[in-house]
């Protein structure tokens, strides 16, 4: 099994909520987790039509007459459960009487905000940290390039499955499948091309305009599926900080995959050898970071104050971490060997930036960490432990 960080802190939620609201991509692990923390509940799973029809057959019988809790998976099957639960929770509030668990977070928030404001807390599960990859000792130590293209959700080293197959059969059923049927696309293949044409993208400035072209959709279309892949957790705009330090910004978020061994299998590359040379590298890399930092937050019950930093002569940090007043600066390179001219974009933002610039960090391929001038050098096995210690 893999040690999950936000364990705890979900132990902790339980005890103090009626109910509580797990949610995440699908096959991050959400089931596996909440019947290991939660062993003494009931459990039902809404996916499977005769326990969803058993729950919609008398809704108010099946909640109150069995005296255990409630483990309720994929809870967005039946949006009107949420008001039986308010009901319930009304009569008796004690916290720990429902753990929900749900990958369709739009229709989770929905129904959440209409009914369940102030008894629920929603804590996020993403695929596996890296720290929380070794915390499993029966499985290999991997290259960075491995893992990338290994990816990170727990199901494959679960049960030794080919990655490959793996992650090309949850495209097909989970992707085309589950996040087709929100956005009600007829056409496979324009849905198909959309997603590779956002893999192409990934770590780059969103251009909507240009995406919706070359897909042959509307820009309102493209908008829209964004939005769904986004609720979906495929796929997050990090969006540029707002502080200008009187430069002229670019205002245009830019476009990540969650999960770097998606980008792989929907570029077509086909082993870490691969990608270890493609033109795609370096994105895929700084992807893999940012999702750390997610990961972490998400592990507190917190969202990632995360941003970039560009100005409209093109100078860049590719990560900027709010702490308060201050900001942490963070440039990610997928290259093993270090060269002072990787911090020539944190130099020129320190600089910028002033007294708001507390602490620079450069995260490489290369396997030291180690202090260079007003930076710290962070190895890419090492980012999760410096960059926390530092920063949190």
């Amino acid at each position: 099994m893999f040690e999950r960080s936000i364990s705890d802190f979900l132990l902790k939620t339980a005890k103090s909520f009626p109910a509580t609201l797990l949610t995440g991509p699908r096959q991050s692990g959400k089931t596996t987790l909440l019947k290991q923390l939660f062993p003494d509940y009931s459990y039902i799973n809404l996916e499977a039509p005769d326990s969803l029809l058993r729950l919609r057959n008398d809704p108010r019988s099946f909640l109150s007459t069995n005296k255990k809790p409630w483990i309720i998976d994929e809870a967005q099957h039946f949006p009107e459960l949420f008001s039986y639960l308010q009901e319930e929770m009304d009569k008796t509030p004690q916290p720990g009487r429902f753990i929900l668990s749900g990958s369709q977070n739009f229709l989770l928030n929905e129904k959440i905000s209409q009914t369940l404001t102030g008894r629920v807390a929603v804590l996020e599960l993403f695929p596996l940290s890296y720290s929380e990859y070794l915390s499993n000792t029966s499985v290999a130590t991997q290259t960075l390039w491995e893992h990338l293209y290994l990816g990170s959700y727990p199901r494959p080293y679960h049960e030794h499955l080919d990655s490959t197959v793996w992650y090309n059969s949850y495209i097909r059923t989970y992707l085309e499948r589950d996040v087709r049927s929100l956005i009600q696309v007829r056409e496979l293949t324009t849905f198909q091309l959309f997603l590779r044409l956002c893999a192409g993208r990934h770590g780059q400035l969103l251009n909507l305009s240009a995406l919706a072209n070359d897909c042959g959709i509307s820009q309102t279309t493209a908008t829209h599926w964004l939005s769904i892949l986004e609720t979906s957790y495929i796929l997050y705009q990090l969006k540029p900080h707002h502080q200008n330090f009187n430069k002229r910004l670019v205002k245009t978020p830019k476009l990540y995959f969650y999960e770097s061994a998606l980008v792989c299998h929907l570029l077509g590359i086909e082993s870490p050898e691969h990608l270890q040379t493609h033109a795609q590298r370096g994105a895929i890399f700084e992807g893999f970071v940012l999702a750390e930092i997610i990961k972490f937050y998400a592990a507190k019950g917190k969202t990632a104050p995360l941003y970039f930093w560009r100005d409209h002569l093109g100078t860049e940090v590719d990560a900027l971490l709010e702490a308060g007043s201050n900001l942490f600066s963070i440039e990610i390179k997928s290259t093993a060997t270090f060269s002072e001219n990787l911090l020539s974009g944190l130099k020129k933002w320190q600089k910028i930036a002033g007294e708001k610039a507390r602490g620079s960090f450069l995260v490489y391929g290369g396997q030291e960490s180690f202090r260079y001038s007003d930076s710290e050098i962070v190895a890419w096995d090492k980012c999760f432990e410096l960059l926390m210690q530092k920063i949190s």
